[in-house]
C-alpha cells in the first residue's frame, strides 16, 4: 500500500514588470564570447597582436610597436592594474548584491583635468599583467567574489590585452558577461575587435563642442569619436537589457556627468541621443561632479615677481586687510553643479523622447 503523497506547496515566483523587449530569460543568457566559434576567436588573437605591433586603435593613432615603446597612454604590451576586486560603487544594475568584478586599469588616452579618478588614470599606479595572467584574476572575481560580471574600467588603451585576456578566460572556464566601462573615446577599429566578446556598454559622454573637449579632455575630436562610438556600441548590443533579478546583461547604458555651466552641451547630447542613437536607451544623468585633479589648483606663473608662496602674501598684506587670493586653475568649473542644471538637462532628456533613467528607487530597491 503506497503511502499518501501529500501535493507539494507551489512556490510564488516574483516577476519582474518589465516591457518584454528588455527582458531576458533568468538563466538562459550566454555571454556573447561564449558564442564565438575557435575560428572566430583565432582571428581575434591574431588581430589583437597585429594592433599591439602597429598601435591605432584609441583616436590618437600612436602607431607605435607597443612591444618595444609606448605611446600617448604610456602603456606597453602588458597591462597596469591599480585595483581588481569586488566593486559597490556602480549602478545597482551592475553591481547586484555581490558586487561586480572591477578591474581599474591605470593609465588612459584621455587627460580631463577634472578626472573623477586622477591618481589611477594619471598617475599610472598599480602592477602589471600579461593578457593571460589578467585573464586568470577574473577566474577568481568570479569563484571567490561570486561577482555577475567582469567590470573593466577605463580600457580603451589596452583593448588589444583585453581581448587576449577575454578569450584565455573563456578557455579557463569564465561564463559571466564582460562589462566594457568606457569613457567611449574608441575607435571603429577597437569596437570591431570588441565585437563579440562584450555584452554591455556603460559609455560615458561627457561634453559636445569641439573647444570644450580641447581645453578639458584634451582631446579636440573627442566629440566626433564618442559620437561614432556610441553608435556603433548600440548597433552591437542595443538597448540596456535585463534579468529578473534586475542585473543588466546586455545593452548600452550613456551616462552623462552633467558639468558647471556647460548644461548647453548636455542638452544638445540628450537631444542627438533621442535623434540618432535610441529613445529607449537607458540613460544616467550624474550629478556627482566635483572639482578635482587639477581644477581650483593655483595658475603657474612664468614672472618671477609673481611666484609668492601663500605665507609671503599673506604677511605684505596690510593690518585688517585681506590677501590676494591666487588665481585658480579652471575657475569656471571649480565648484559643484547645482540642481537647477542637473534638472534643464533632465527636462531635455525627456522632451528628446528618452525616457528609461537610472533613478533612485523609490521603494529602496535595484532601480531598472
Amino acid at each position: 500500500m503506497q503511502p499518501h503523497l501529500q501535493p507539494r506547496p507551489l512556490r510564488l515566483r516574483r516577476h519582474l514588470h518589465l516591457a518584454p523587449p528588455f527582458l531576458l530569460d533568468d538563466g538562459s543568457y550566454l555571454p556573447r564570447y561564449q558564442l564565438l566559434s575557435s575560428i572566430a576567436a583565432a582571428k581575434k588573437r591574431a588581430q589583437a597582436d597585429a594592433h599591439l605591433r602597429n598601435c591605432k586603435l584609441c583616436p590618437r593613432r600612436c602607431g607605435v610597436n607597443r612591444y618595444e615603446r609606448t605611446g600617448f597612454c604610456l602603456i606597453g604590451d602588458t597591462v597596469k592594474v591599480s585595483v581588481i576586486a569586488p566593486h559597490f560603487g556602480e549602478e545597482p544594475c551592475i553591481q547586484g548584491h555581490h558586487g561586480s568584478g572591477a578591474v581599474f586599469f591605470s593609465g588612459c588616452s584621455l587627460r580631463c583635468v577634472f578626472c573623477q579618478n586622477y591618481d589611477i588614470s594619471h598617475q599610472r599606479s598599480g602592477f602589471d599583467l600579461t593578457p593571460e595572467e589578467l585573464g586568470e584574476w577574473y577566474l577568481k572575481l568570479q569563484e571567490v567574489g561570486n561577482v555577475r560580471n567582469i567590470n573593466l574600467v577605463t580600457p580603451e588603451h589596452v583593448v588589444p590585452q583585453v581581448a587576449l585576456s577575454i578569450l584565455h578566460a573563456r578557455d579557463l572556464g569564465l561564463t559571466v558577461p564582460i562589462v566594457y566601462n568606457t569613457s567611449a573615446f574608441d575607435s571603429p577599429a577597437s569596437l570591431e575587435l570588441l565585437d563579440g566578446l562584450v555584452d554591455f556598454y556603460p559609455a560615458d559622454m561627457k561634453a559636445w563642442n569641439w573647444d570644450t573637449s580641447k581645453r578639458l579632455l584634451k582631446a579636440d575630436d573627442y566629440g566626433t569619436a564618442a559620437r561614432e562610438s556610441i553608435k556603433a556600441m548600440h548597433a552591437q548590443v542595443g538597448d540596456l537589457c535585463f534579468t529578473p533579478d534586475g542585473i543588466a546583461k546586455k545593452g548600452v547604458l550613456l551616462r552623462h556627468l552633467v558639468m558647471p555651466g556647460l548644461v548647453g552641451e548636455g542638452e544638445q547630447i540628450m537631444r542627438w541621443l533621442g535623434q540618432h542613437v535610441s529613445t529607449d536607451l537607458y540613460v544616467n544623468i550624474m550629478e556627482q561632479y566635483r572639482p578635482d585633479a587639477h581644477v581650483g589648483k593655483p595658475k603657474r606663473s612664468s614672472a618671477s615677481s609673481e611666484r609668492i608662496s601663500p605665507l609671503a602674501r599673506t604677511a605684505a598684506a596690510e593690518p585688517g586687510e585681506v590677501p590676494e587670493q591666487s588665481p585658480k586653475r579652471y575657475e569656471d568649473i571649480n565648484r559643484p553643479v547645482t540642481l537647477d542644471e542637473v534638472s534643464q538637462v533632465r527636462k531635455a532628456a525627456e522632451e528628446a523622447g528618452l525616457w528609461r533613467f537610472c533613478d533612485a528607487a523609490e521603494h529602496g530597491g535595484f532601480n531598472i
